[in-house]
């Protein structure tokens, strides 16, 4: 059964990589994969128990007579709630920031963003689209700022042509700025949520590994572009919701929602509570804020419409799910065994995070970027320092404590398969939706450049370690 249960996450794999090409969500893929690992698990759960558990049920048992009720409980109550709750907590993190972005945009907080894009030079127009797509992503979550980016990009340009080569970039500054911070990207932020990395350690690790990636293929489409673009007159988007806000009100709700997103690592250090908690805190004081600027508006017909966030909502949502699936059905195969025979097959013949680190840069070009680093995550436990001291290869384990060098490499390596191949990563798949990209042009035109800065980007991390 454990092999079932493992055929059919790579099934699933299967489909969520060619998902482009079969037009099958994958969300729902993900969803059904988690569903059905544990519905397996739990029909074979006295096996599985006896062999993982076994002391732990005995607790549990406390005397009493072991029957399939009694493993059924302790399954559902002792193994499937302690995924459910890592689950969750990315989960209602990604709600809380999603949440906080819809709330800012709304309110006209990132308009100015369309006045920094006022500029007929083209190979200026793309840095600064580049660089601002970098820093709102480095906070936000990566379809969030793709969507909105590309979005803006759309209206700004009429030229198809340059609206590939515009949207390539969106596409690689958001990877590439959502790697370098754990609040960017969801691979960053569930190692930091098991206690992986610390952020302060994980964006000084990554920053100049990550501002290679993004910089090379950037200024690589750059040289692609004419000295001169053609912009459209655009006005500002009525959201439906449109507010009235002045200046400062606006300028004020932006620094409380960055500046709160800033915050959280501080939180989750004071309080050493998960970081969800912290994102829920400041979405919460966001909100209130809204309301009492926007009191007159609250109760009137002019709360309609909403078709970008409408639509930003409903490729959220699928993002959520996905994510939840993906921990689920992981969560399922780690309780099989077979993972710790995988650790022993990396261990035995493997045994260097370097390579372990590329082999998952080529599966998230073509397997989501997600997907691929917990799966590579799941392999190996956190280790500690009783764990270290006994261990025969001193430089080699050291690689698997706290901002260990194995986290750092995974997160990166499993980022940037999403700048190679667009459909590697959320962003990517979002602009082959929006203006019609196809793998190959992405690839011949920017993506083996992404390929070497991202081999550059693994050297400078092995040089600086």
């Amino acid at each position: 059964m454990a092999l079932v249960i493992v055929s059919i996450l790579l099934i699933g794999f299967v489909l969520i990589a060619t998902g482009y090409a079969t037009n099958v969500n994958r969300a729902a893929i993900a969803m059904f994969v988690g569903t059905a690992g544990w519905v397996l698990y739990i029909c074979y759960g006295t096996d599985f128990v006896m062999s993982q558990h076994p002391d732990g049920y005995a607790d549990f048992l406390a005397g009493a007579t072991a029957s399939s009720s009694n493993i059924k409980q302790y399954i559902a109550q002792d193994i499937f709630i302690k995924y459910v709750g890592r689950g969750a907590e990315i989960v209602l993190f990604l709600l809380a920031t999603m949440t906080i972005v819809e709330i800012l945009n709304n309110n006209g907080c990132f308009d100015f963003i369309q006045e920094l894009l006022k500029t007929r030079n083209s190979k200026k127009l793309l840095w600064i689209m580049s660089i601002v797509t970098f820093a709102i992503s480095a906070n936000m979550d990566n379809l969030t700022t793709t969507t909105m980016m590309l979005v803006m990009m759309h209206k700004l340009l009429p030229n198809r042509r340059q609206r590939m080569i515009y949207g390539c970039a969106i596409v690689l500054a958001a990877n590439c700025g959502g790697a370098l911070t754990v609040i960017g990207d969801p691979n960053g932020l569930v190692l930091w949520s098991i206690g992986a990395v610390t952020a302060t350690d994980f964006s000084a690790s990554l920053a100049l590994p990550c501002l290679i990636a993004w910089g090379l293929p950037t200024y690589w489409l750059s040289r692609r572009l004419p000295e001169h673009t053609d912009l459209q007159c655009t006005t500002m988007p009525y959201r439906g919701d449109d507010t009235n806000l002045n200046k400062w009100q606006r300028v004020g709700m932006l620094i409380l929602g960055i500046g709160g997103l800033w915050f959280i690592p501080t939180f989750h250090n004071i309080t050493k509570l998960s970081p969800f908690l912290g994102a829920l805190c400041v979405l919460s004081l966001l909100w209130i804020v809204n309301e009492i600027f926007n009191h007159k508006l609250m109760n009137v017909d002019q709360m309609i419409q909403r078709k970008i966030p409408r639509a930003l909502q409903y490729g959220t949502i699928q993002l959520m799910l996905f994510v939840m699936g993906i921990m689920l059905a992981i969560g399922a195969v780690n309780e099989t065994g077979v993972i710790e025979h995988v650790a022993d097959f990396c261990n035995a013949h493997i045994h260097n995070v370097w390579v372990m680190g590329i082999t998952t840069g080529c599966i998230s070009c073509v397997l989501d970027s997600f997907a691929t680093c917990m799966s590579f995550i799941s392999i190996f436990p956190v280790a500690d320092l009783e764990q270290l001291a006994g261990a025969s290869d001193l430089q080699y384990a050291s690689s698997f404590v706290q901002n260990g060098v194995y986290w750092k490499v995974i997160a990166f390596c499993s980022a940037m398969g999403g700048n190679i191949l667009p459909l590697g990563s959320i962003s990517g798949l979002a602009l082959m939706k929006m203006e019609k990209v196809h793998v190959g042009w992405y690839f011949k035109n920017v993506g083996f450049v992404a390929l070497i800065g991202w081999l550059l980007g693994i050297a400078t991390m092995w040089a600086f370690n």
